[in-house]
């Protein structure tokens, strides 16, 4: 079976977590924390970063060091990892929703400006399957209106977006570095990975400070088991960051990579009739952390029954993202009630991402190309 995605794991990395398990730093103290976190803090282009364990913890911490009061609203796409809404619910806020653009399937900003109330005071932006989202129609609503920019950079290591495009001074600009703070995952499938692990990034002390307050359960600097604000235990290891620190020494290898498998996918896939391949904005540089396709209706089957086919054939795909408007969870709890968003429902019922990881080869990206050619021609 070709899987979905496969880490890329070497001799560094084993060198490097193996040093940890020498010297005993293995768990949340240890040097290689602030080193991964300067490293990665500098390569987004910000000042701070802050690590903790997981993307969700990310978002979860950075929601929460806003200091939402209940029913503060923040926009988001519905198009999205159920870990963007659970963040603003958890801090007691209220996610707003909106549609997804059909040709790079990140949020429509155009319709943001529509969801903006006296409520609002976020806009969580996500970039999807390493394509930016149009940023800077996004910043200049929100300081025009108050507002915050969360960013959702899961899944964009080292994407970029060409920032200022209708100036005299464009600047291309890494995804990570816009807004008052940008999240990370490093799960085992992101470009770089930690196992688990995230990271929070910004240019603001204070929210730096806060955030790392907020992932070490608040315990008061004057007195450890004194707490004058509720945490949460989100630490990351040393271990991880070690994992972190060999992995980020190969970053620009991986960026190139990544983006090789997109383009290469993309030269060999083009002209299948019925299947709509990713594209690159002008002013996008894609990693294309997973290679995305959607399926015609007129082909007579969705995306589930592709899949199937393809499971049969010895290739491991996974289906689109589910809308959280329609989330069971979410319904049952009255949320969304009544809403569509028709590009986001269908990217659910007719996407389905390739195999994308860096450990893919060229024999097996041929293979799966030629299997998606078999089975769209069928």
């Amino acid at each position: 079976m070709i899987p979905v995605s496969e880490p890329l794991l070497g001799d560094r990395e084993l060198e490097s977590v193996a040093a940890c398990i020498k010297t005993g730093w293995i768990s949340s103290s240890g040097p290689l924390i602030e080193e991964f976190e300067q490293k990665w803090s500098r390569y987004c282009g910000r000042q701070y970063g802050v690590s903790v364990c997981n993307g969700t913890a990310a978002l979860q911490a950075a929601v929460v060091a806003l200091h939402l009061a209940e029913g503060d609203e923040v926009i988001l796409p519905t198009f999205t990892i159920i870990s963007c809404a659970l963040a603003v619910l958890y801090a007691g806020g209220t996610p707003v929703l909106v549609d997804v653009d059909p040709r790079t399937w990140t949020m429509d900003v155009a319709q943001v400006a529509d969801k903006i109330t006296p409520q609002t005071k976020a806009i969580m932006v996500v970039h999807i399957y390493g394509h930016p989202v149009d940023l800077d129609p996004l910043v200049a609503l929100a300081e025009r209106h108050g507002l915050a920019i969360i960013e959702d950079a899961a899944e964009a290591h080292g994407a970029e977006y060409l920032s200022g495009r209708n100036t005299a001074a464009p600047q291309w600009r890494r995804c990570g570095s816009f807004g008052a703070l940008s999240c990370f995952s490093f799960y085992a499938n992101k470009l770089i990975t930690t196992g688990e692990g995230g990271m929070v990034v910004t240019n603001d002390r204070q929210l730096a400070e806060s955030l790392r307050s907020l992932r070490n359960l608040c315990f008061q600097p004057d007195r450890r088991f004194s707490h004058a604000e509720l945490g949460f235990n989100f630490r990351l290891t040393n271990m991880q960051a070690a994992l972190g620190v060999a992995q980020f020494e190969r970053m620009d290898q991986i960026v190139a990579r990544k983006r090789w498998i997109g383009q290469e996918y993309t030269k060999r896939l083009q002209g299948i009739a019925g299947i709509q391949l990713p594209v690159e904005e002008s002013w996008a540089r894609s990693v294309y952390w997973m290679y995305g396709v959607v399926l015609s209706e007129d082909m007579g089957m969705d995306a589930a029954e592709f899949a199937k086919k393809m499971t049969d054939h010895g290739i491991e795909t996974r289906p689109f993202f589910l809308g959280m408007h329609e989330q069971p969870v979410f319904q049952r709890r009255g949320l969304f009630s009544g809403e569509r968003y028709p590009v986001a429902e269908r990217l659910a019922r007719q996407g389905l991402y390739l195999p994308s990881g860096l450990a893919l080869t060229e024999e097996q990206l041929g293979y799966v190309v030629n299997t998606v050619r078999e089975l769209a021609n069928q």
